[in-house]
């Protein structure tokens, strides 16, 4: 019996570098060569542009990939041409010269990849052209932008249901890497794939260990801290506003930190140039809002801080995913608070959505916080929530490795409740502690002689807030906006009465004495530090020179680091001291032309080191 993917095996041997294909790519590609259209939902890192680059060198014609971002499709372009395949992409950044060459290839069938973005590609000038090309596949990249379900959401990405009727016989292929039960069919409606294949792999990171802890005030103090316990590192922090990052990259810079800012503020120039500062670094941290995201593809990111959290577990999870691609151990830390739940179900509220929309978002915001702030392994809750079953404790987040000891806060949440309650909705949370606390500055008779003045003196002012953080979490608290100045009133009418009734208990983190800010539990850092460990000795010696060379090779063919060679790639030729080319092609990542390209190279650096 013939095996059908053995051409598929010898490009990704030959061309790509990688011994054997992962997960459900396999099954995906042998789908797409069969000529039927599919679905995959692959996690990041998990070699989903496999899945549509490998069958559109295979396949007759050329392989069309619409992507959302500039940025992204130019770091796919340019990797795939250190690795030998004929791409191209089409963007606003072409002449008019350039935008001629590469139709002029693709007709003279000088392409397998042309790259195009869902508003470039349904111009009626663009399909009218590629109507006269033979088509290999047209693969729809980060396809949750289809769904109003998902979490980045673009009105443009629906108008790609049309390429079924436009390319009737050209197998389709929507890839993401989030996307839960109800987006899954959404995008199939839209992208018109009812009848296609669905292949969702699982959505476990291994690599990642995760953390979420309250903050304190804006929290811009401990990303601080957090970002200079992990010197020598590349990494992101996300932050919700223009200000907030521009304040946060300001601060790390003034402690010595390699920050940067990026946001839709700053001029385009600007932005180009700090994102190929970001990319060329081997660390550097970049201080950014979402709109710097799927356009990283920098595979040594050890550590994603949302300095603010995002807005569902879609979004974190494809924020966090940031790091760790090249599947070496990585962080991901979110700071959350209560008032940032608040913010975000106001700006839910102002969004012109149907309320249908207004009601899954926010749906999906509690669920995000009941994450954040629960105590069972982080992974698995994420996992659970795109529906995978039969799942484990992942072992490395933070809840896993220090499971959060609770305490029964029936009784003083009943304080707090009753005590919102006689003060009437009118204060916010400062003044509603000081009047559990009977530290009220100049308080008033009336107030004074209220039953619950003072009655809350067993506990200190961060439990008090702890307490009302999980009270309005819970929804047994709300927080009126008030113009920048929020008001604490009751919430669900039924679960306060529970709650007063002794019905509904309410339990709080017992919070630990003190802090570590190296690490994400408070506790002796373990396991990352012993799995961040790289080499010694003369191997260290060999791996700075590798990267010392990548570096110089990718400053003078102005490309990212990673692109020439990623990380995994050096370990692997630092563990292997290849003294031949038909050595270092046992390194991963290693392909026929990246060994022609740099293999004399390498081998002279190993040689010498």
């Amino acid at each position: 019996m013939t095996d059908s993917l053995a051409p598929a095996r010898d490009i990704l041997r030959r061309v790509f570098g990688h011994a054997e294909f992962r997960g459900l790519q396999a099954a995906v590609i042998t789908e797409i060569l069969a000529g039927r259209s599919a679905m995959a939902v692959l996690p990041t890192g998990g070699g989903k542009s496999l899945c549509y680059q490998i069958p559109a060198m295979l396949r007759p014609g050329v392989g069309l990939v619409v992507s959302p971002l500039i940025a992204l499709m130019a770091d796919q372009v340019e990797g795939l041409k250190q690795s030998g395949v004929a791409a191209e992409r089409l963007d606003s950044n072409h002449s008019l010269d350039e935008r001629a060459d590469v139709w002029r290839r693709a007709e003279q069938g000088e392409l397998d990849l042309l790259y195009l973005s869902p508003e470039g590609l349904m111009q009626g000038a663009t399909l009218d052209r590629l109507r006269r090309l033979p088509l290999s596949l047209a693969a729809i990249d980060e396809a949750h932008c289809v769904s109003q379900w998902g979490h980045d959401f673009r009105p443009e990405y629906r108008m790609l249901g049309r390429l079924a009727e436009v390319f009737p016989d050209v197998p389709r292929l929507a890839v993401t890497a989030t996307a839960d039960a109800r987006t899954r069919d959404d995008i199939r409606a839209e992208l018109r794939l009812q009848d296609s294949a669905e292949f969702v792999d699982s959505f476990a990171r291994p690599e990642l260990a995760l953390a979420a802890e309250r903050k304190r005030g804006q929290g811009h103090a401990r990303v601080e801290e957090l970002v200079l316990a992990r010197p020598g590192r590349s990494g992101v922090v996300y932050a919700g506003s223009r200000d907030g990052t521009d304040k946060l990259a300001e601060r790390l810079a003034a402690v010595g930190v390699p920050a940067l800012a990026y946001h839709a503020g700053l001029d385009r120039n600007l932005r180009t140039e700090r994102l190929e500062k970001f990319l060329e670094a081997d660390a550097a941290v970049m201080v950014a809002t979402i709109a710097f995201g799927m356009g990283v593809d920098k595979p040594d990111v050890r550590f994603v801080i949302h300095a603010d959290p995002p807005a569902s577990i879609e979004a974190y999870w494809q924020e966090i995913g940031r790091a760790g691609r090249d599947g070496q151990p990585a962080e991901g830390i979110t700071l959350y608070g209560s008032a940032d739940m608040a913010w975000a179900l106001r700006r839910t509220a102002g969004r012109e959505v149907s309320e249908e929309v207004r009601q899954v978002q926010n749906r999906k915001l509690r669920q995000l916080y009941g994450m954040l702030d629960g105590v069972s392994c982080r992974a698995a809750a994420v996992r659970r929530y795109f529906g995978e079953e039969g799942v484990e404790p992942c072992g490395v987040c933070d809840l896993c490795l220090a499971p959060p000891e609770s305490i029964d806060a029936t009784v003083p949440a009943q304080k707090a409740l009753a005590a919102v309650h006689r003060l009437g909705g009118r204060f916010g949370r400062g003044r509603l502690i000081d009047h559990l606390l009977g530290k009220t500055k100049d308080v008033h008779d009336s107030e004074a002689a209220l039953s619950t003045y003072g009655v809350g003196k067993e506990f200190s002012p961060n439990a008090w807030r702890d307490l009302i953080d999980q009270l309005l979490f819970d929804g047994l608290l709300k927080e009126d906006a008030n113009d920048g100045r929020p008001l604490i009133g009751l919430g669900d009418a039924d679960g306060v009465k529970g709650v007063y009734r002794g019905e509904r208990r309410v339990a709080v983190r017992k919070q630990p004495e003190g802090a570590d800010a190296s690490t994400r539990s408070g506790r002796p850092r373990k396991r990352t530090r012993e799995a961040m460990a790289e080499f010694t000795g003369d191997d260290l010696v060999l791996f700075e020179a590798l990267r010392a060379w990548r570096r110089d090779e990718a400053h003078e063919q102005h490309v990212p680091p990673y692109v020439i060679f990623g990380d995994k790639t050096l370990h692997d030729i630092v563990r292997l001291k290849p003294r031949s080319p038909a050595e270092l092609l046992l390194a991963t990542g290693v392909g026929d032309s990246k060994l022609q390209r740099y293999g004399a190279a390498v081998l002279k650096v190993v040689k010498d080191n």
